[in-house]
């Protein structure tokens, strides 16, 4: 445990099995790990990567936690094993996955983890519901919000509010 709690954000998604399911079993888990402040929309997005997959549904989670950066990295690592992550294909399809956006003003690199998360400014999926909840969050080494990262990004991807079966209204 670090001594001071910090704010993090982490990105969910889901394209096997009841989607919006293992993304709320996830969430509950997290829960075990900090204090879950705020939980985004769920959004339908289109797969990259492998478009031969179901779409994902995607949120993001504001946590305050008392964990270590890579405490939580193991954390969320457990949890998916615990929800039937298996990580065969890079992109490929899966129950779930949990991915540290942001922790704190912490910048990491290592070769287990990186934050902030080294593709959240190239991801459509993952700005659009962590501006929803939190448009301020900073991203320490670009020095933008995650708003100007939205407005910058060029990416195009679908990305839109799921209905309550997770699906595209």
């Amino acid at each position: 445990m670090s001594s001071v709690p910090t704010i993090a954000y982490i990105g969910l998604g889901s394209n096997v099995g009841d989607k919006k399911a293992n993304c709320r079993k996830a969430i509950d888990l997290l829960a075990g790990s900090g204090r879950v402040i705020r939980t985004s929309s769920w959004y339908c997005t289109e797969p990259i990567g492998h478009a031969d997959q179901d779409d994902f549904v995607n949120a993001v989670v504001e946590i305050e936690t008392g964990l270590s950066a890579e405490a939580l990295l193991d954390r969320c690592r457990s949890i998916e094993k615990e929800l039937g992550r298996v990580r065969t294909t890079h992109w490929g399809p899966r129950t779930i996955d949990l991915d540290i956006l942001l922790y704190g003003a912490e910048t990491t690199e290592t070769p287990r983890l990186t934050i902030p998360h080294p593709l959240l400014q190239d991801r459509r999926f993952v700005l659009v519901p962590l501006c929803e909840i939190a448009p301020q969050a900073f991203h320490p080494t670009l020095r933008k919000t995650a708003a100007d990262l939205l407005f910058d990004l060029q990416d195009r991807q679908r990305v839109t509010r799921c209905d309550e079966n997770g699906t595209s209204p």
